[in-house]
């Protein structure tokens, strides 16, 4: 993999030197970074993603459908749109939240993952707090790991996007354009290539899909409560076609999301935004 992508998205060694200044920067920069390596163990991916394909082709997943009142659960396919879209996305997931329920044949590799990528979370949090300009971080109504204090909120979405069938609705995509609502995303690579951000220019550049990356990127709750100064930038995932093969595709993005109460600005608690975000992609 080169030194970047994508109009200096960084991809950094997470045990460089100079790894956080690096982080801050491309987040700032961009809006993303790509941490390769990183300290997730690669066969805890590999058992996550194994265990879940077999969920998503298994009947039983109808037996924890989601309650739209908590967002936990399984969430069946063309149920969610992006914000801006009129056409329901082309896939399915699950929510996994630290209380909520879990299968029990993917349960005990799920937790180790979820805690893994917390914990990871956590840290980079750190490195931004740590390397924010003091006149940005005026902004902060509390420090950014502390915004993390006793929330239940991160959320691990497990998603499945099925092969197309040819019958699908004109302009459907599998993932359309869209930012993240949260702090920050932390995205163990896909299983198969089709994510884009769009860059300062409004083209869509390719994510390289390599099994040794983490891809991190800045939420609505990161811009707004640092006066955009870390943008959240949008992204989608392309339907297979070109190099991308028409077979399912699995993804597993870590929404690391503030405690309710947090102040993210005059506008908004966590809370609010929240609220606001889920009635406009139709999850509540």
């Amino acid at each position: 993999m080169t030194a970047q992508f994508a109009d200096a998205i960084q991809v950094i060694d997470h045990a460089a030197p100079d790894a956080a200044q690096r982080f801050a920067a491309s987040l700032k920069d961009t809006g993303f970074a790509v941490l390769n390596p990183h300290p997730i163990p690669p066969a805890l991916i590999t058992e996550v993603y194994h265990g879940w394909s077999g969920f998503f082709a298994s009947e039983t997943k109808h037996e924890y459908t989601h309650d739209p009142e908590i967002q936990e659960g399984y969430f069946p396919f063309r149920c969610e749109q992006a914000k801006d879209s009129s056409i329901m996305d082309l896939k399915e997931f699950f929510h996994v939240y630290p209380h909520g329920p879990v299968p029990e044949a993917v349960e005990q590799p799920t937790r180790q993952l979820y805690n893994a990528l917390l914990e990871l979370g956590l840290s980079l949090l750190g490195w931004l707090e740590q390397h924010t300009p003091e006149d940005v971080r005026q902004w902060f109504s509390k420090q950014l790991p502390e915004m993390m204090a006793d929330s239940a909120q991160s959320l691990f979405r497990i998603l499945h996007y099925p092969p197309l069938d040819g019958h699908e609705e004109v302009g459907a995509v599998r993932a359309a354009a869209h930012e993240d609502i949260n702090l920050i995303t932390l995205l163990v690579a896909g299983t198969e290539s089709g994510l884009q951000v769009k860059n300062a220019r409004g083209e869509w550049q390719d994510v390289p899909c390599d099994p040794g990356s983490v891809v991190v990127n800045s939420g609505d709750m990161l811009q707004e409560c640092s006066g955009h100064h870390y943008p959240s930038t949008t992204h989608r995932v392309v339907n297979p076609g070109g190099s991308v093969e028409n077979t399912s595709r699995y993804s597993m993005p870590f929404f690391v999301h503030p405690h309710p109460e947090t102040v993210l600005s005059e506008r908004y608690t966590a809370r609010s935004y929240l609220q606001q975000r889920l009635q406009e992609i139709r999850l509540k």
